[in-house]
């Protein structure tokens, strides 16, 4: 019997330094699965460059949406369109 319980007492100890140990490995191992979802790309339409829809500059131009790497891209897309 105290075989038993001094192997549950070196279990329940080495279960302690095991979490303590790894527990910022598998928060930092969450942070990063939702960090690594694939992100939805969109194409520049000035530029042709593929940037990340969430980073993107966004305009409405004639009733649809189009999105930019940055501001001087828009500026030279819309100075495009007017002539």
């Amino acid at each position: 019997m105290a075989r038993f319980i001094l192997f549950v007492l070196l279990f329940v100890l080495l279960y302690a330094i095991l979490y303590y140990l790894l527990k910022d490995t598998v928060v930092r191992r969450k942070k990063l699965g939702r960090e690594s979802e694939p992100e939805e790309l969109v194409q520049d339409p000035y530029c042709q460059t593929y940037i990340p829809k969430r980073t993107a500059v966004r305009k409405r131009v004639k009733g649809r949406y189009h999105y930019f790497c940055n501001k001087k891209c828009l500026r030279n897309f819309l100075e495009e369109k007017k002539s």
